[in-house]
């Protein structure tokens, strides 16, 4: 049969040979793969045409490409743009300088901190102390605690201004070309930097002024929040 096709139908749609049997049978692997063509070179995007005519100049600058004579029916649909500028979140009226929080997530969920101050990106400032319970000084969510009705005077400490967003910022790390002694230094703890732990130990001592006064606040702070059978959160008041 002259000019038969090597994989002919059987039904519309449906080929006698598989892709990978038509591959095979036409010998495409045999043959040389021609490389890919140079990208031809970007035209200019004007040029210059003599004109005629006394007054015309002699000379006249073009368009490569003439504008198309007809535009599209539609015009083409921009992204919206959003006139929402980032706020900081609303405190909730249940969390005042000085409140006792029961933190739910992270590595101290069940630990009670102290409610400090909000900062500029609406995390709250908070702190254990880390002399009762361990929690440094840290940022959190407010998302992520229970505010509890206990309270703490703290309008004698004196929080720095230093303390915002930038100070938690950490230093990024150049990245070297990782080695077998880099490798085994990795698991190693880094040193808090002294500025840190000077900080620590002034907040420290100012709200632990404030606790020894009552022996049982000192001990609620060092103990954990937990639930035990029969016990709901939602009917509990904290």
């Amino acid at each position: 049969m002259a000019h038969a096709p090597s994989n002919p139908s059987l039904k519309p749609g449906v080929s006698r040979y598989s892709r990978s049997a038509a591959y095979a049978k036409k010998a495409l692997f045999k043959k040389s793969k021609q490389a890919a063509k140079p990208a031809a070179e970007t035209p200019a995007a004007t040029k210059t045409v003599t004109v005629g005519g006394a007054k015309n100049g002699e000379k006249r600058v073009v368009p490569t490409q003439k504008a198309p004579r007809f535009y599209p029916t539609e015009d083409v649909r921009l992204p919206k743009k959003s006139r929402k500028s980032p706020k900081t979140a609303t405190l909730r009226g249940s969390i005042t300088p000085g409140t006792v929080l029961i933190l739910l997530a992270g590595r101290f969920r069940g630990k009670r901190v102290v409610f400090l101050k909000q900062l500029e990106s609406g995390l709250l400032l908070v702190t254990g102390p880390h002399k009762v319970n361990g929690v440094p000084i840290r940022r959190v969510d407010q998302a992520y605690v229970i505010a509890t009705s206990t309270k703490i005077d703290i309008s004698g400490v004196s929080i720095d201004e230093k303390f915002n967003d930038a100070y938690f910022k950490k230093e990024k790390e150049s990245k070297n070309k990782a080695t077998e002694e880099a490798l085994f230094n990795a698991a190693e703890k880094k040193p808090v930097p002294a500025s840190r732990v000077a900080d620590q130990k002034s907040i420290d001592k100012q709200i632990i002024a404030t606790i020894s006064k009552d022996r049982v606040l000192k001990a609620y702070l060092a103990s954990s929040f937990a639930l035990s059978r029969g016990q709901f959160p939602h009917a509990m008041k904290f």
